[in-house]
């Protein structure tokens, strides 16, 4: 009975194969089988487990990010209005429609953006201006299918004009369902997307020229060096012509006019006195314009160098 109890409590033996490990009796026909364990380690030879996570497309920065042309397919559908929406906007807001229009086209919109997007915002604005809700639907259509096509440089320049004409149509305020107000957010979500397109240092290209813009009710002017130089030169064409023509007044005598009654005469003297401050004002004013506008135009060529 001893001899068998130390029999028993031999080690317990793991011999691993290069398969796999497992357990091995070690039979002996004189007496009972026992285990032992082997010095080497229970899993010398077996492979690492590796457990391996793969993050998902889901999960990754780039993927979390909208895509361009879902947000401009979200403001083509934001245009989708009644034929006549935009005619029936009250007139401050038509003035507003106009300034958005303005922001979306103004200056070199073709070279900033390229030809084919260039002439669809230029049309689009003129669209807003006319207040032509079935063709800016048409043409704001047409924006998703470009956007693959834009260069870096080209969808900055074209989310900075989305961001400036969206608030245009933010500050229209709340009107009808709030259709404006969802153009607006549609406009500068899209706009802020695009406008942090990376350009990369080999295509950059000249920082872009302040536009100066001459804003009377609905008449805009784009201010540039030969404009103003023009406009110079009629100010004192015109500053010329009224001081000619107030002296040609002041040379004529009084006496040699003929009046039915002293009414008359103080009449013709008073409109007299009038004309002659009128062309010696306006002569005045043509002057200062002229000096302004000829500064104005040589400050613009020396930004423009």
């Amino acid at each position: 009975m001893a001899s068998s109890s130390l029999l028993l409590l031999q080690p317990l033996t793991f011999l691993s194969s290069p398969s796999s490990p497992a357990l091995r009796f070690h039979q002996n026909p004189h007496h009972i089988p026992s285990l032992k364990f082997s010095p080497k380690p229970f899993f010398s030879n077996s492979k690492p487990l590796t457990l391996s996570f793969a993050l998902t497309e889901s999960d990754s920065p780039k993927s979390l990010q909208p895509d361009p042309q879902t947000l401009l397919q979200e403001v083509a559908d934001c245009f989708d209005l009644p034929s006549d929406y935009f005619s029936q906007l009250p007139r401050d807001l038509r003035l507003d429609l106009n300034d958005a229009a303005f922001d979306l086209s103004n200056g070199p919109v073709i070279d900033e953006c390229g030809r084919e997007l260039g002439e669809i915002l230029l049309n689009l604005s003129r669209a807003w201006e006319q207040a032509d809700t079935s063709t800016s639907r048409t043409l704001a259509n047409k924006l998703p299918a470009l956007e693959s096509s834009l260069t870096g440089s080209a969808k900055s320049a074209f989310g900075k004009r989305l961001i400036s004409s969206g608030r245009r149509f933010q500050a229209m305020g709340q009107y009808g369902q709030g259709e404006l107000q969802k153009i607006a957010k549609a406009m500068t979500t899209a706009g802020k997307l695009l406008s942090a397109s990376s350009v990369s240092p080999t295509t950059d290209e000249q920082p872009k020229k302040e536009t100066r813009m001459f804003k009377f009710g609905e008449l805009q002017v784009e201010v540039t060096p030969e404009k103003a130089n023009i406009g110079a030169a009629i100010g004192v064409a015109f500053g010329i012509l009224s001081w000619e023509l107030g002296q040609g007044v002041q040379s004529i005598p009084e006496s040699s006019l003929q009046y039915a009654n002293d009414n008359a005469l103080l009449l013709a003297k008073s409109l007299r006195g009038a004309l002659l401050a009128l062309c010696y004002s306006s002569s005045l004013l043509s002057a200062f314009t002229s000096v302004g506008l000829f500064v104005l135009g040589r400050q613009l060529a020396s930004q423009e160098k």
